[in-house]
């Protein structure tokens, strides 16, 4: 019975984790509309950061003392946080919400072909790279009409995401270095390097002091914060310890649709017909790449 209630809980906190990095989107598109992009994710690393590391002491756990793991931290900070949260922020005060969530929800797929041409740790099969193929065909459904269409002003955004989602894709690849920590302690060393790199370029760029944000944009950076970036690593944790990374990565393909109703009852926006297609190729490019597959029974 115990297993069962265990299973139960970890399909809602399952769900729950997709809503929260659905809803990351929306968050930032609110957010971004009265504060500028490197200040609101220098405010959201160092908030979420804080908090994952009073939960790291509150776990009676330690951070790393010794300066090449937190150089590894740095690095992993630009490619996890800095460089992609920044440009996803820039890109949403051009494009919904709901376009961001379907590009990004890609880096499953990104990953799959950064591991099979540099690390080659994955094994290649026929589903996978059919799976590439379905999100690489989303991507230009989506992508591709604006490209036609000549140097949109939205263009330049939607390439600013998948550029993002390539950088989760490398910080992928990049944390399985990690293995011999706490998974916790990446991520919050992570972010909390992510805000040393981006406060400082904060105060000189954006000079945060003469900003006048709006109450809805801050409440969108505690949302974002509190909850899509700190709660949503502690359940991911979770999750990667009762049911592996496999079934935990499935939240790359519910959160598509999840993100994008969240942005069309909060926001108010709808996809056009190429983008519902781009992102059915993309959910279904992402399933592929991420469900396991079932091997026969024989009988014995």
């Amino acid at each position: 019975m115990s297993t069962k209630n265990d299973t139960t809980t970890d399909l809602a906190l399952l769900g729950v984790l997709a809503v929260l990095w659905g809803a990351s989107y929306t968050f930032i598109k609110i957010g971004v509309e009265t504060i500028p992009p490197v200040t609101f994710i220098a405010a959201r690393t160092l908030i979420a950061g804080g908090i994952l590391f009073a939960i790291i002491r509150w776990r009676g756990l330690a951070m790393p003392r010794d300066a090449a793991t937190w150089r590894r931290f740095a690095f992993q900070a630009c490619l996890n946080s800095v460089i992609p949260f920044t440009l996803i922020a820039a890109a949403e005060r051009s494009v919904d919400a709901g376009l961001a969530t379907i590009l990004n929800a890609t880096s499953p797929i990104f990953t799959f072909l950064l591991t099979a041409l540099i690390t080659r740790h994955e094994p290649v099969t026929v589903r996978k790279l059919i799976g590439v193929g379905a999100g690489i065909a989303g991507i230009c459904l989506i992508v591709g009409t604006e490209a036609l269409g000549g140097i949109g002003h939205e263009l330049w955004a939607q390439v600013a995401i998948v550029a993002a989602t390539i950088c989760y894709a490398g910080a992928a690849i990049f944390g399985r270095g990690f293995k011999g920590l706490d998974p916790m302690l990446p991520a919050a060393g992570s972010m909390l390097c992510g805000a040393v790199i981006l406060v400082p370029l904060s105060l000189v760029v954006d000079q945060p002091w003469t900003l006048a944000p709006s109450t809805a944009s801050i409440l969108a950076l505690l949302g974002l914060s509190v909850f899509s970036t700190a709660l949503a690593f502690v359940i991911y944790f979770r999750l990667i310890h009762t049911l592996g990374s496999v079934g935990t990565t499935s939240q790359a393909y519910l959160r598509v649709p999840i993100g994008v109703g969240i942005g069309a009852v909060f926001l108010g926006e709808s996809l056009g017909p190429t983008a519902w297609l781009g992102m059915a190729f993309v959910v279904a490019g992402v399933a592929a790449m991420t469900i396991p597959v079932r091997k026969p029974a024989f009988a014995r």
